[in-house]
């Protein structure tokens, strides 16, 4: 079980971080817009005052002492093209009205004689926009200041607001939607690395320790390091314990075959009952002890080829029959047969010569070992589809009753067995090899009647 704690997804992290940065410049897009719009409706209303204003002043002129004014029709009508709108003029001569609305508001800088000026205040009831254009006229010799005020109500410039705000909220919400699709597209880009970084460790065997070496950002390469080093150390750690267990069951073995023989030795020299009693158990467990060393040493081996396959072509069959062979003289001690089936097989499979000879090795010592005397065993060994599949057959005594899902395990070995010599590491190799290879491993009862049936299928190649 890990005991790595998820704490948030990075993925979603850095996804709503990039759209709370979308929103908000949504947000800003959307407020920039409508005041930038609004300055500009509100410029051109106003230049448009300025030439209503100035049309109406080019129109005043002086004649016999007195000021005449004729009104242009465009003057006004240029303000007029919404129909809601009301327009509004004043033409003043030093403060005094000389035709338009009496109690249409003066801006205060405008009787000065300055520039154009403007401002913004309620008349009637509605809020308008006022221009003031001041002039210079010489009326009879005197010189005044004529101010032409022209005003406008702000109906048309808030309705082009609402249509503004409404223009500058679609392309806010639009701008968000289209930052947050390429939020999304950046954020599985900037994964990709530890994607493709963890399908690649997740892709190795549970044995391989060998250095990651992949194409990474800058930012993953202080990750990579500090990975390989951790699998270096631990592969070292790992080749150390193998030494050591493959060097205690060397050791092991030897003193053991001495305290054998010097027991069958002694066995044939003592005459009382007890003391060949004890000495068969001694001679029994320097077998037990004897045999788990030498497992012990297989599997060590088994755990360090895995790592790194020396594969070839080979036929499973030749491999077979060679075992066959090398285990025929312990079952004929028992009389016990070995045959092997299978029509010759064409097409080879790539593997580790030495570990699966291993693993057929243990299955058919097993075999041997549960069968009883003067019963037969048979390989079987058949192609299905793109696998070849082994079958070694048994008429011992079964995998018993319960859960043989522990027969796998190390040291694993079933309740109906305990009487007989073994370490429990056989059917571990056979598995772990078959594993290496890419294939399956399967235990049951034999099809045919009494005995097991242990099965291994791999790929061809």
């Amino acid at each position: 079980m890990t005991s790595v704690r998820a704490r948030g997804s990075l993925r979603h992290r850095l996804l709503l971080q990039l759209l709370l940065v979308a929103a908000i410049l949504s947000v800003a897009l959307y407020f920039t817009v409508r005041e930038l719009a609004q300055q500009a409706a509100e410029t051109t209303q106003d230049n448009i005052l300025i030439a209503s204003a100035t049309a109406i002043s080019e129109a005043a002129r002086s004649e016999r002492g007195e000021i005449l004014i004729d009104v242009p029709y465009a003057a006004l009508s240029m303000l007029g093209s919404i129909a809601e709108e009301r327009v509004f003029y004043r033409v003043t001569a030093d403060g005094i009205t000389i035709t338009g609305y009496d109690d249409l508001p003066m801006p205060g800088a405008a009787s000065n004689g300055a520039d154009s000026v403007f401002s913004t205040t309620i008349y009637r009831g509605d809020e308008v926009r006022i221009a003031a254009l001041p002039r210079r006229l010489t009326v009879g010799g005197k010189t005044i200041i004529l101010t032409v005020f022209v005003a406008q109500t702000r109906l048309g410039l808030a309705t082009i607001s609402l249509q503004i705000s409404i223009a500058a909220a679609a392309a806010g919400i639009g701008f968000f939607f289209l930052s947050g699709a390429l939020s999304w597209f950046a954020t599985n880009n900037a994964m990709r690395p530890l994607n493709r970084l963890a399908q690649s460790v997740e892709r190795r065997g549970p044995h391989d320790l060998s250095p990651v070496e992949t194409s990474a950002p800058m930012e993953l390469v202080p990750l990579l390091e500090s990975l390989n080093t951790f699998m270096g150390r631990l592969r070292a750690s790992l080749a150390r314990t193998e030494d050591f267990i493959a060097e205690a069951a060397h050791h092991v073995r030897t003193p053991l075959a001495t305290v054998r023989t010097q027991s069958e030795i002694a066995m044939r020299s003592v005459r009382k009952p007890e003391n060949k009693r004890i000495l068969r158990e001694v001679i029994r467990a320097a077998d037990e002890s004897s045999r788990s060393a030498g497992q012990l040493l297989d599997h060590a081996m088994v755990a360090l080829r895995s790592d790194n396959l020396e594969k070839e072509r080979l036929s499973i069959r030749d491999l077979a029959l060679d075992v066959i062979q090398s285990i025929s003289p312990t079952a004929d001690l028992k009389d016990i047969r070995i045959t092997c089936s299978g029509a010759t097989l064409s097409r080879a499979v790539e593997g580790d010569p030495i570990l699966l000879q291993n693993a057929l090795r243990n299955l058919l010592d097993n075999a041997v070992k549960y069968s009883p005397e003067d019963s037969r065993i048979k390989v079987v060994i058949s192609e299905a589809g793109s696998t070849i599949r082994v079958d070694v057959l048994d008429e011992g005594r079964g995998l018993g009753h319960g859960d043989h899902s522990h027969l796998r395990e190390r040291f694993g070995r079933g309740e109906n067995v305990r009487d007989v010599i073994g370490s429990g590491l056989g059917l571990t190799i056979v598995d772990e090899v078959v594993r290496a290879h890419g294939g399956t491993f399967d235990l049951k009862d034999n099809p045919e009647g009494k005995g097991t049936c242990a099965s291994f299928t791999l790929p061809l190649a």
